[in-house]
């Protein structure tokens, strides 16, 4: 087996799962949490026999609860109502969506028109858009491109953080071609640890007859992961949620990944299932030492507590904060629950 790395959590869902583990710690009600907080199911049934309680509307949820809003970024006016809805808000947005949100706001503010690359079904893609709903185009293919209409405007291009970095390129390269002035962002809207996990399994595939990838259906990343590997001409592709989902009989030589908001633990489940006879080999091709502290109302809260408890213990109160950038988010999760600590 072979072992891409990097693979499984980012900086953003480290600091999303710690934001809500620090919530379900502080409040006593229930905490109530608008659409998945990653898409993984292991993380969302986690939180929920800790007493989370996952809506798809804000109004699901009773006046006066705390309320966390999923890192995918969400809505304006979801945000208003959440805060107006609940006791204490706090959006736990990846900042790398923020900076989306940003360019959609500044430009369409400019008098841009704005060809956004993404899946109109995603929650990323649905809340950037309800940034300036009147400017933005959505595309998803070369086709949507071609069959945009003459703007009289400036046109700007932005785009989901967690696309295949393949589709991005010919959707870039097609809208070059329409709208040659077109503005385009410094730094790329592409996520760094989605570009890395293609780029460590582009890294190993040509050595692997199956390539296994450890996420949920509902992660756009996973799903990149997925669609990269059998475009690198792998025989057999698996993509699962846990090591229970694969089929007997595997063999050859065995690529294996993670999207960013799976487990590492779901990684050692495979290999355990595996159990390949040779051991394993990690091919690394860059380190991630990217940090996201929680936002900064929740940092406001935690200072303010005076006593901060340790997350990865689950014990009394520590010195040592619940979000510390030393302490995995699984390892917080895991001792959540290993405390028996529950809103139920």
């Amino acid at each position: 087996m072979i072992l891409a790395a990097p693979r499984g959590f980012c900086a953003g869902v480290e600091m999303a799962i710690k934001a809500l583990a620090w919530l379900v710690r502080t409040f006593d009600g229930p905490v109530y949490c608008y659409h998945e907080i990653v898409h993984n199911k292991l993380v969302v049934r986690r939180f929920e026999r800790l007493g989370v309680v996952f809506v798809d509307d804000i109004s699901e949820v009773p006046p006066g609860h705390p309320i966390m809003l999923s890192a995918h970024g969400s809505a304006p006016e979801v945000v208003a109502a959440a805060t107006e809805q609940a006791s204490y808000m706090v959006d736990a947005v990846c900042p790398l969506v923020t900076k989306v949100h940003h360019e959609v706001k500044v430009r369409a503010g400019k008098g841009y028109r704005i060809v956004y690359v993404g899946h109109e079904d995603h929650e990323e893609a649905v809340g950037t858009m309800a940034v300036a709903p009147e400017a933005i185009h959505p595309v998803e293919c070369v086709a949507d491109v071609d069959a945009l209409p003459e703007f009289e405007e400036p046109v700007a291009l932005l785009a989901q953080t967690t696309l295949s970095h393949r589709d991005w390129e010919g959707v870039l390269h097609a809208a070059r071609d329409r709208f040659p002035d077109m503005w385009t962002p410094g730094r790329s809207d592409l996520c760094f640890a989605t570009t890395n996990r293609q780029a460590a399994l582009t890294a190993i595939a040509e050595r692997c007859s199956t390539v296994v990838i450890v996420g949920s259906a509902n992660s756009s990343n996973t799903r990149a992961l997925e669609k990269l590997a059998r475009e690198l001409g792998c025989e057999n592709v698996y993509r699962v949620n846990r090591a229970s989902e694969l089929p007997d009989g595997i063999s050859g030589m065995v690529g294996l990944t993670a999207g960013a908001s799976a487990p590492e633990e779901l990684i050692s489940e495979v290999l355990d299932r595996l159990a390949p006879a040779k051991g394993f080999e990690e091919v690394t091709i860059t380190s991630e030492d990217e940090y996201f502290p929680p936002p900064r109302n929740l940092r406001e809260l935690i200072e303010a507590s005076g006593s901060l408890a340790s997350f990865s213990l689950g014990g009394p109160p520590s010195p040592a904060p619940m979000v510390d950038r030393k302490v995995a988010a699984s390892d917080v999760l895991d001792g959540l629950i290993a405390s028996g600590v529950s809103q139920n």
